[in-house]
């Protein structure tokens, strides 16, 4: 065998998001382009802000010799300093650079604190469903995710996560807005999760929060993403720009760990260490200038909205269910027979392509992306329409 047995394993299983997006290759050949309404990948469509661009054209001007080289691995003090001060102010605790590493991407971010604080078979608590790649990036490091249902709106069913907790639990993993619900976590649920880590780490056993927050800025009717740092002193933060700044490929995110977490100079010397040694070694130089200068800045997320309530009418019309999505950019739809699989190699016959909820521990629903062009939604709208009235 030339690679590892489990990764061979992992190939066979691969996900589904990427299986669609194989068959939206094959259709697109077949039936032209502009036929294929593909809504299998959560790839940012939108430009970055007209900011990035002037902030990247200064600095390429401007640029002082020895500015492309190495920094200490958490990154530029400067930048670290400009983040925590953004942090600060959304999570309404006070953030020092001290506290912030900046990462390759937020998936960068969340292998690095992984990496730092699992021994081997600690547990990793998910709600369910959830982002595909989770159980890999456990995984990773030598843990064990431990799957857990949410309650039917896809909100956090705390009584299932305090069931789940046992000695090997080492942390709680939530991603709000949620992929790929699009579901804001209340801060209510928020409380209640902390009350009930709170407890555990009373009694001697410290359990870490670590929210993944790549969605932060993508939330629609005023609705509020409730800060995490505020609620619970063992809490980390994970964020990225590949979708607040529509930058996805140039893997720049950071890490907020709360400073009121105990042994948080270990905890933040592991994390360096670690982001180094897992082979990230810095987050990019370059891409780390120019997020320092756009804190306040994000891109226009009218379109999203606009796209989100296109959708939504018209898969209603069509006769779908599926909860109102309060971020991110996907819409989890009911599928109309329980198996979602088979549902969703049916809507292909109609050249639409969605990825079954199976792939994210949401059997019997299947995920949207909809960071696609309005027409497509318009001219697909009548295709999941004929997909329901053949199902039979």
């Amino acid at each position: 065998m030339s690679i590892a047995g489990h990764i061979k394993e992992s190939i066979e299983k691969a996900s589904w998001i990427r299986k669609m997006f194989e068959e939206g290759i094959k259709l697109k050949a077949q039936f032209g382009h502009e036929n294929v309404f593909d809504f299998s990948l959560g790839n940012p469509d939108l430009d970055p802000p007209e900011k990035f661009f002037e902030v990247l054209k200064d600095f390429a001007h401007k640029a002082a010799k020895g500015a492309h080289g190495y920094m200490p691995n958490a990154g530029f003090p400067s930048v670290c300093k400009a983040i925590a001060a953004r942090v600060s102010a959304e999570e309404g605790v006070a953030v020092t650079e001290k506290n912030i590493i900046m990462t390759c991407g937020a998936a960068g971010g969340l292998n690095t604190v992984l990496k730092a604080i699992l021994n081997p078979g600690d547990e990793v608590i998910v709600s369910k469903p959830y982002f595909v790649e989770y159980n890999f990036y456990i995984t990773n490091h030598n843990g064990v995710p431990r799957l857990v249902d949410t309650n039917p709106d896809f909100s956090l069913n705390i009584e299932n996560i305090h069931k789940a907790i046992s000695t090997k639990t080492r942390a709680v993993l939530i991603n709000s807005p949620n992929n790929p619900t699009g579901r804001v976590y209340p801060e209510q649920q928020i409380k209640e999760l902390a009350a009930v880590l709170e407890d555990f780490r009373k009694k001697g056993h410290i359990i870490y929060l670590i929210s993944d927050e790549p969605y932060r800025e993508i939330v629609y009717d005023n609705v509020k993403v409730p800060g995490i740092l505020c609620n619970y002193s063992q809490s980390i933060v994970v964020n990225s720009y590949s979708k607040s700044l529509s930058i996805p490929g140039e893997r720049i995110g950071f890490i907020a760990a709360n400073p009121a977490c105990d042994y948080i100079d270990q905890l933040m010397a592991g994390m360096i260490l670690c982001n180094r040694i897992l082979g990230y070694v810095n987050a990019p130089a370059l891409m780390q200038r120019i997020v320092a200068e756009l804190t306040d800045v994000t891109v226009d997320i009218t379109p999203y909205r606009r796209r989100r309530d296109l959708l939504a009418e018209g898969l209603k019309s069509a006769g779908y269910t599926f909860p109102m999505p309060e971020g991110a950019f996907y819409i989890f739809c009911k599928s109309p027979i329980a198996d979602d699989v088979k549902f969703v190699q049916h809507l292909q016959k109609f050249n639409i392509l969605a990825v079954p909820g199976s792939g994210f521990g949401g059997p019997g629903y299947f995920r949207m992306a909809y960071c696609v062009p309005e027409d497509v939604i318009k001219r697909s709208i009548p295709k999941f329409k004929e997909a329901l009235e053949k199902l039979g």
